[in-house]
């Protein structure tokens, strides 16, 4: 009887308990990857988002985040002022401009 109960105990502390870095690897080995998976292409689009806000000025033909095209006709530090149409302008700000748009060359325009 006395036999069965010393097979049924625990083999002398290795019942399974992970040390303190061992039950953490997981949690760090997820962040590693949402870190390069996530975060920094992110953090390099809104970078370049940021260069190219620096970078626009008169004359420059832009789109909008709802979809406006236009010329640029005015800037200040928040606002820019677009011209979508003739004599037609339209004032956003300027974290709404999503990117430069293509300029269109006359001679490949489709009828």
């Amino acid at each position: 009887m006395i036999d069965i109960v010393y097979a049924m105990g625990t083999g002398g502390g290795t019942s399974g308990e992970g040390g303190g870095f061992g039950a953490f690897a997981p949690l760090i080995l997820m962040f590693v990857i949402f870190y390069f998976l996530l975060i920094r292409p992110q953090q390099k689009k809104q970078k370049q988002h940021r260069q190219m806000l620096g970078s626009i000025k008169k004359g420059d033909r832009v789109i909008t985040s709802g979809g406006l095209y236009g010329r640029i006709t005015g800037l200040t530090d928040t606002v820019v002022t677009l011209e979508i149409s003739e004599k037609v302008r339209v004032k956003v700000g300027r974290s709404n401009i999503a990117g430069l748009a293509q300029s269109e060359n006359p001679n490949t325009k489709k009828s």
